[in-house]
């Protein structure tokens, strides 16, 4: 059964020094590899000056932002290319979680018209698509998981987590 990324909204909290992380205040969100999965953290300014105490290869994705305050309504705090760059760091996974991960972000890189779909083929991993970087040459290759709408909406749902930054 493949494992879900259940990846928490930020708590609040500096994961190093525990310090309360206030709406307004600016602060760095990781998503960080651990055994299981995926894991959001969050760091205050103070900690993240120092490394945040995991391998460099670890960290997928990293972005510094703000508390939003309780009234404001929600902001992706994630810019396109840093989802681009998520894409690129997960070419390699072969963890059906990750595999379901990437394209639905490749689809909504795709909705976002950054991602153009060229072609798929059939490989011995199954269909294959072929898709191009709008402005550019370069292409990227995403399995097809053959989701279900059931399983692309909990995954959608995951993503949705990670780019807010809700207290």
């Amino acid at each position: 059964m493949p494992k879900d990324f259940n990846i928490a909204k930020t708590a609040g909290l500096c994961c190093k020094c525990e310090a309360q992380i206030v709406p307004g205040e600016q602060y760095y969100a990781c998503v960080i590899q651990v055994e299981d999965g995926l894991q959001r953290r969050d760091f205050c300014l103070e900690c993240f000056k120092e490394p945040p105490g995991e391998p460099a290869e670890d960290i997928l994705a990293q972005w510094r932002t703000c508390a939003p305050q309780p009234q404001e309504k929600k902001k992706l705090f994630i810019d396109d290319e840093l989802l681009l760059n998520f894409l690129d760091r997960l070419q390699d996974a072969t963890e059906p979680a990750k595999v379901n991960f990437r394209f639905v972000l490749t689809l909504v890189l795709m909705r976002k018209k950054l991602l153009v779909y060229k072609r798929s083929d059939t490989t011995d991993d199954g269909e294959v698509w072929t898709l191009r970087l709008r402005g550019s040459d370069k292409t990227s290759k995403v399995l097809d998981p053959h989701m279900d709408e059931e399983k692309i909406a909990e995954v959608s749902r995951q993503l949705g987590e990670i780019m807010e930054g809700e207290l």
